[in-house]
């Protein structure tokens, strides 16, 4: 059973849908300290400009605070901005308003968490794209593990009795995968396969919201959600 644990992203990039796709369980780690530079909050977007930050503004925000806990601050113009920006750059794509339709149909739901927010709006795009694989959704905070980092996250593994825990390249910075053997768990890194897709704009660029691939494809843009994932040694 593959297990992919992350922070909750806001309308997050195809690597994450890619992710989504070959999860049997995905855990949302959001039960530890939001960083303002987190793409919790903030997506980017690319327009005739270059590329642009959709940022959800933050109530009485202070460090160290979970990501479970910051509130959004629901003053000011950023949902007109963010709707402004996002016209701005689907601008003549086929499936423009399916694409804002996601966006405003979140927006409009009485929700004040940047957790919530934002993992509602992965939910919401694999759900568009129908990419569940029967994949069972948790907090982590549910689960009630401890742990240095390596080791919570073999924890939450085998909380919920995964065998493979699937991960993005930046744990090969710190990941110490013996505790994982250890328990008989293997791990996996995500091969990001980053299919080029009709965009808007100039070249080609992964990284982007994947409102922007629902905006150029529809719901036909599942099929560039394209999943791989290796182990170390086959890097």
């Amino acid at each position: 059973m593959n297990v992919v644990i992350s922070q909750s992203m806001l309308f997050p990039w195809v690597g994450m849908l890619e992710q989504i796709k070959l999860a049997d369980v995905f855990i949302h780690l959001d039960d530890v300290p939001l960083s303002l530079s987190a793409r919790t909050r903030r997506v980017q977007v690319k327009t005739a400009r270059g590329f642009s930050w959709m940022t959800i503004p933050l109530l009485n925000f202070h460090r160290g605070q979970e990501i479970q806990d910051v509130k959004i601050d629901p003053e000011g113009s950023w949902k007109a901005k963010h709707f402004s920006l996002l016209n701005e750059s689907f601008k003549g794509s086929p499936y423009r308003d399916e694409a804002i339709s996601l966006v405003a149909d979140l927006y409009g739901e009485d929700i004040d968490n940047i957790g919530d927010l934002a993992r509602e709006s992965m939910t919401r795009l694999a759900g568009y794209f129908d990419i569940f694989n029967s994949t069972k959704f948790f907090h982590a905070r549910e689960l009630e593990t401890a742990g240095t980092k390596s080791e919570r996250l073999m924890n939450l593994v085998k909380a919920v009795n995964g065998k493979i825990y699937l991960t993005g390249l930046g744990a090969l910075k710190y990941l110490d995968e013996s505790i994982f053997r250890d328990e008989g768990i293997e791990v996996r890194y995500m091969d990001y396969q980053k299919c080029p897709y009709p965009q808007n704009f100039g070249s080609f660029n992964p990284f982007v919201s994947s409102l922007d691939l629902v905006a150029n494809c529809g719901k036909a843009g599942a099929d560039y959600i394209c999943s791989n994932a290796v182990n170390k040694k086959d890097m």
